[in-house]
């Protein structure tokens, strides 16, 4: 889980929000620039997402291609994807769940 780094000491509970959520857009930012890969099939099928969940990438081993089983392989990607997004899920919460804990402790809805 992300260290949350509580915010100086500060008399104005704005500022100490504000700190609050720059700390959380910074975050969510790095959050977007790290990766997560979802496999299948021994590896045959991996994908590829952004920490945000976006897919970045989608590959299909040749060799799974040649068999022509295309329900095998449609069932290998929404595998693969599905993987792919429990890592990104679990990343996030890493990533984001100190500050967005300490956010809802104010009575945010985070």
């Amino acid at each position: 889980m992300a260290k949350f780094r509580p915010p100086k000491r500060s008399t104005n509970p704005m500022a100490l929000l504000q700190q609050m959520q720059q700390q959380l857009m910074e975050a969510q930012q790095k959050l977007a620039e790290e990766t997560v890969t979802g496999t299948a099939g021994g590896g045959a099928v991996t994908v590829v997402l952004t920490g945000d969940q976006k897919c970045v990438s989608v590959t299909i081993d040749p060799d799974l291609l040649a068999e022509g089983d295309a329900e095998m392989l449609q069932d290998m990607l929404v595998s693969a994807f599905n993987n792919a997004q429990e890592a990104a899920q679990k990343l996030s919460e890493e990533r984001l769940g100190g500050i967005t804990d300490a956010l809802g402790g104010l009575g945010l809805p985070f």
